[in-house]
């Protein structure tokens, strides 16, 4: 049995200790937002931080993180409060938003290290792969939550998660069903 502490929560993993910790979290924990992306290390889709270091989730057995600290975006900010989710926002970080969440998580722990990073610290620590290439966005919501991080600046509060589609349909009215149809 493997044991360490998952978004400050204590598991135990009955699994062969040698399955990487990207299906320990995804199938045995239910955090999704740790995504499969390359299987090789390449893509960072599955970057989670683990004691401090942007580690990429597939690469690395449930055995070789016994006794360690995991954070995953779910445990980053379960509101989506933090700094990197308000800027991700404000800059309209997100296209197809598959990378989102290694991204962020390699930037928080870039952020935590140094919350004014400069760019060339930006690119050497940013090696995950966008593939809508939003790499400019992703530049400057990594400068933007640094000043949110040192008190510099403030913004508009990202939605909250969990909109139900019918609160949805009410605040979009391209998604409010015809009159006359027969959907609830």
């Amino acid at each position: 049995m493997t044991k360490f502490t998952v978004n400050d929560r204590p598991v135990q993993y009955r699994m062969d200790s040698q399955t990487p910790l990207l299906w320990a979290l995804r199938d045995a924990s239910n955090l999704t937002g740790t995504k499969y992306g390359c299987g090789t290390g390449d893509c960072g889709a599955c970057t989670v931080d683990v004691d401090g270091q942007a580690i990429r989730a597939c690469q690395v057995t449930i055995a070789a993180i016994e006794g360690r600290f995991v954070t995953t975006i779910e445990g980053l900010s379960p509101d989506r409060s933090h700094p990197l989710q308000q800027a991700w926002a404000a800059q309209n970080v997100p296209q197809c938003g598959y990378c989102q969440s290694g991204m962020i998580m390699t930037a928080s722990v870039l952020l935590k290290r140094n919350s004014n990073p400069t760019d060339a610290e930006i690119e050497a620590a940013m090696t995950n792969i966008c593939r809508c290439g939003t790499y400019p966005r992703i530049r400057e919501a990594i400068r933007q939550a640094g000043r949110i991080m040192r008190g510099e600046e403030r913004v508009a509060a990202a939605p909250a998660p969990g909109i139900a589609p019918d609160d949805a349909a009410r605040r979009v009215p391209g998604l409010t069903p015809p009159a006359d149809s027969k959907e609830p």
